[in-house]
């Protein structure tokens, strides 16, 4: 009989955590930057264009089914609209002084000298598909990693991603988190005072509206930044334990000499991979004794958390989709790897690999597989679920 109860208290146990993560509630923020991050790798190892506009589609379902509605995530299209000026900026840059080659002629500019310092660089030319194609496939990759990063800070509040760093690197994560959430900061601040104007019956548009919106959005701007510093003040950030000086440099001589011997241990695997027997014991003993200066810089910091976010298994699904697509993609890469280039001379159309097509639409499962997002709307029915 009491066993019997055991099972049924298991069993009601799993199909409560079920039902909690059918439930909206906000992901790891260190889930979707792992997800994000992964498939900015994947983006780096190609410029096939088929491969590249299929990993934007991927990055914009996400976004669009996993994405809250707070100002940051309203920020993600003019990561997109940053993109498309960037590959405007490369073709333009290769009609301009870019290295002219192919057979297919498109147009022919008129040739401009230039003195004997600048010698290899030459101003217009004749202009051909296969190197316009290219400078568009080179845009097109560092858009996709803009992109990336855009979908990132679309998913996951920077504010909540500063309480999952270290202790000993919170100071570096403030930072980090303030340098990451400056666009999505202008996003808000763009949307509040536009509604303000329209509300006035201000509706000028264009370059005549832009004047009455720049000088109120960095007036707020400025104000954020005052209260954040007050608050940050009032709150003791950067109070650090009384410790005498002979601990802080054992700490320091431990973390400064770790990473110089992890840094040993990677410059001997990359150059010298034959020494793999001497390399990669010297990188794990770096990075062990760097973890442990790092663990006594923490023990310094007082720092606390309200409500830790939790780490499930729909974070899991998350970081492994993202790291599938990048796995994929470096197989595919030692493969074939002319199936991650478009073929130029010849001029061919792009190949589309099986093992990536699998990888990117593995990239795709957290539009389904994730609880989604908490919103104002979905409040009520959390509160029902839950009473």
């Amino acid at each position: 009989m009491a066993a019997t109860q055991r099972a049924v208290t298991r069993a009601s146990g799993r199909w409560t955590d079920a039902l909690i993560e059918t439930l909206p509630r906000p992901l790891h923020p260190a889930a979707w930057w792992g997800w994000a991050l992964a498939l900015a790798v994947v983006a780096s190892l190609t410029t096939n264009p088929l491969l590249l506009l299929l990993l934007i589609s991927v990055l914009v379902l996400v976004v669009t089914a996993r994405r809250g509605d707070s100002p940051f995530a309203r920020a993600f299209k003019y990561y997109l609209i940053l993109g498309g000026v960037i590959v405007v900026l490369r073709l333009v840059l290769h009609v301009l002084v870019g290295l002219k080659f192919g057979t297919v002629e498109l147009v022919r500019l008129p040739t401009i000298d230039l003195p004997s310092w600048a010698a290899g660089i030459v101003l217009g030319g004749t202009i051909y598909l296969e190197g316009l194609l290219r400078a568009l496939n080179e845009g097109l990759r560092l858009a996709t990693i803009i992109a990336c990063i855009g979908a990132a800070n679309a998913l996951a509040n920077p504010k909540r991603l500063l309480r999952a760093f270290p202790a000993a690197l919170h100071d570096i994560g403030t930072a980090l988190v303030v340098a990451v959430s400056v666009a999505p900061q202008l996003a808000e601040s763009v949307v509040r005072v536009s509604r303000a104007r329209t509300l006035r019956g201000d509706t000028r548009r264009g370059l005549r509206g832009l004047r009455h919106i720049a000088i109120p959005v960095l007036h707020d701007t400025l104000e954020r930044s005052i209260h954040l510093a007050a608050s940050m003040d009032a709150r003791g950030y950067g109070r650090r334990d009384a410790t005498n000086p002979g601990a802080e440099r054992i700490t320091t001589a431990l973390t400064f000499g770790g990473l110089c011997v992890a840094m040993l241990g990677l410059y001997g695997v990359f150059v010298t991979p034959g020494f793999a027997l001497t390399t990669w014991p010297l990188l794990a003993a770096g990075l062990l004794i760097s973890g442990a200066g790092l663990r006594r810089a923490g023990a310094q910091v007082r720092r606390t958390a309200y409500r830790p976010d939790p780490w499930r298994a729909a974070e899991w699904v998350t970081v492994g989709s993202g790291v599938l697509a990048a796995l994929a993609m470096v197989l595919v890469r030692r493969i074939s790897p002319d199936g991650l280039l478009m073929p130029l001379e010849p001029l061919g159309w792009p190949p589309l690999p099986l093992l990536a097509l699998v990888g990117l639409l593995l990239a795709a499962a957290p539009a389904v597989l994730t609880p989604p997002p908490r919103t104002s709307r979905s409040a009520p029915r959390v509160r029902e679920a839950v009473t």
